[in-house]
Formats: structure tokens, sequence, C-alpha cells
């Protein structure tokens, strides 16, 4: 497996990216939904862009050393949104769609607790790996190679408080 590493700049444009693609569909939508974690940079800044309202399905499925190991996804039991209800055209956004069973999972999670909301729902990722069982309706890159993206926030995975503080105290 090829590694792909991510800049913040190289970041932003592909959620900019992917802005433009949802945008350039005409498909009109009420509701951005994203799946926590790798889904809220991606979901905060459509929601600004698009002034729309925020919901968050906070997911679990990556553990182990560099949190490379999947496992059984585990969601939160309901969304963490500030409308009193969903959106009934709702767009669903994570980061990437690797193995695709976490997006087509959510894709189901949100239809059985709240599909009593929903009258459409597509999805939308930077990164859509050719692995995937499930094919996002928007996405900016295909990755043929499926390689591991080492994407600009996981230095943060690896450092503590305490080595923030020292560094931040360190003179400059």
């Amino acid at each position: 497996m090829s590694d792909l590493y991510v800049s913040w700049p190289d970041y932003h444009r592909l959620i900019e990216q992917l802005a433009v693609k949802v945008y350039e569909s005409d498909w009109e939508f009420n509701q951005i939904v994203c799946i926590a974690r790798g889904g809220l940079r991606v979901g905060d800044l459509l929601s600004r862009v698009f002034d729309l309202p925020l919901a968050i399905l906070s997911t679990a499925s990556y553990h182990g050393p560099g949190g490379r190991s999947r496992g059984a996804i585990t969601f939160s039991r309901d969304l963490a949104m500030t409308t009193p209800n969903l959106g009934s055209h709702v767009l669903l956004v994570d980061d990437l769609v690797d193995s695709g069973v976490s997006l087509k999972r959510s894709v189901e999670w949100l239809n059985h607790n709240y599909g009593f909301y929903i009258d459409e729902m597509r999805t939308g990722v930077l990164w859509y790996k050719a692995c995937s069982i499930f094919q996002p309706d928007y996405y900016v890159d295909y990755l043929e190679d499926n390689p591991w993206i080492h994407q600009p926030f996981e230095y943060y995975e690896n450092t503590t408080a305490e080595e923030l503080a020292a560094k931040l105290s360190a003179p400059a």
C-alpha cells in the first residue's frame, strides 16, 4: 500500500473542490451531516459555504497503533444538531471512503433513525478509494491504488498536551 501525504492547503483546496462539485450539480439540500471524526472539518466548512445547519454523527471504527486497524463501527446514540428536526434533503459527508463500510452503514443508520425526515440523501467525500464497496455521489479524488492517507491533523494524534506546552513555552 502506498502513502499519500496531504498538507493543510491541499486539504482545504479539496474541500473547496467538493463544495464546487456539489454546487454544480444543482442539487438543493437543506442539511449537512458529517461523520465524526474525519468528516468534521469537511462538514464544518461546507456548512459555512452553503450556510446550512450541520449535524454530527459520531462514529469510531479505526483503533490500535496509529489508528490503522479497522474494527466494528460504533455509532453515537443520536445526532448532535442545533435544529429541532433533521432536514429533508441531507448531504452526508466524510473525509474519505476507504472500505466503504462506514459510509454505507452511516447511510443505513440515518435512514433507520431519522428516515421519517429524509426525502433524499446524497454522500460526499474528498477521497474515494477503488477498494470501496460504496460509491459516494460526490468525490474529489478517485484513488486507484488505495493509499494510506496521511492527513494534516494526524500530527495531533501523536502529540500530547505536555509536548505542546513544552513546544509553546520554548524560546523561538
